[in-house]
């Protein structure tokens, strides 16, 4: 048996809750959780926002544990390897994004916590090959969150392959945004947070950015004209998009990985007059999480946590759900 943590309707509070997972497949690893973190996207499916949740609901997909048992097929982990797990638990392995490397771009993939059970919970079960070993140098207790919000805003600096001269910016500093002051700092960039809040102001520039600009004022904005090779938007709110295009270099790249429900509104002529591009991804591949891991231990980056006993989980979700987590929130077993 397992024992977890589930919600049983829309937005109800999560309950102790026992479930027999049935036979480990013969790809699949079982893995004692440690530690778990609580993405916005957790509150997305305990709400139904997206309208796929299927309950009871045991949220966590930031797993981050041990391997205690092996399919049988399985031969590139062992009992006792520490790993996480993010949002995605599974894949195909036959099609062509799978046979590519793209892994996260598998029409079949098996989110964590879609039609399955996550990592509020003593164990978790996945495929073996989404389950990423943790470098020397990661640190458990805070490597959770890196298994979604980092892999989400390292994967932009992958897929295109950013030069360290780039000048980027990043808009909303959260949980995703504070992660990619980070690594783009790290990375070599030239790093602007843009911000409405003051006291997020001083925090970006002490996690990495460079300067700071005030996201809700149009001149402030508008000065910004012309300077950026990449900026990458975390929030899930509507923004001027327009103003963020004007804000691009030639060949500049607005690149969205907040899950904004609303469509985007924007004019084509700053688009094609400097050949701008719009685009969005989701999270990585398990070969991109090794990269983004080993880079975080590489440069000592490690998310900005606080901690919750597991037992606590409905106190961590309200904490999140009152925007004063700073700037993410990991339970601990």
């Amino acid at each position: 048996m397992i024992n977890a943590y589930a919600a049983h309707e829309r937005g109800a509070k999560l309950e102790p809750f026992a479930f027999d997972p049935g036979p480990l497949g013969p790809r699949d690893v079982e893995i004692d959780v440690e530690h778990c973190g609580i993405c916005h996207s957790d509150l997305s499916m305990l709400d139904n926002e997206w309208g796929f949740t299927t309950y009871p609901l045991v949220p966590g997909h930031e797993v981050v544990g041990t391997v205690a048992k092996l399919g049988s097929a399985v031969t590139h982990l062992q009992a006792g390897d520490r790993v996480g797990v993010g949002w995605q638990a599974g894949y195909c392995h036959l099609c062509r994004s799978c046979l590519s490397g793209d892994h996260h771009l598998c029409a079949k993939a098996a989110g964590t916590i879609v039609g399955r059970h996550g990592g509020f919970a003593d164990k978790v079960r996945a495929d073996a090959i989404s389950a990423v070993k943790l470098p020397d140098g990661v640190d458990p207790a805070s490597a959770g969150p890196l298994f979604c919000g980092g892999i989400t805003v390292f994967s932009p600096l992958l897929q295109h392959n950013l030069s360290p001269t780039a000048r980027a910016g990043v808009v909303g500093i959260g949980g995703l945004g504070h992660l990619a002051l980070m690594f783009l700092r790290a990375w070599g960039c030239e790093v602007t947070a843009f911000t409405s809040n003051d006291a997020k102001r001083d925090e970006a520039l002490r996690m990495g950015a460079h300067r700071a600009v005030n996201s809700r004022d149009p001149a402030a904005l508008a000065a910004e004209a012309g300077r950026f090779d990449l900026i990458i938007s975390t929030v899930n709110a509507t923004l001027d998009w327009n103003a963020y295009i004007g804000a691009l270099a030639p060949k500049g790249r607005l690149h969205i990985v907040g899950a904004a429900l609303e469509p985007l509104a924007l004019g084509v002529f700053g688009l094609i007059s400097g050949e701008r591009a719009v685009s969005g991804s989701p999270v990585g591949s398990p070969a991109a999480i090794a990269t983004m891991l080993d880079f975080a231990a590489r440069h000592r980056i490690k998310p900005v946590i606080e901690t919750f006993p597991m037992a606590h989980v409905n106190d961590a979700i309200a904490h999140l759900r009152s925007g004063k987590a700073r700037y993410r929130v990991v339970l601990s077993r």
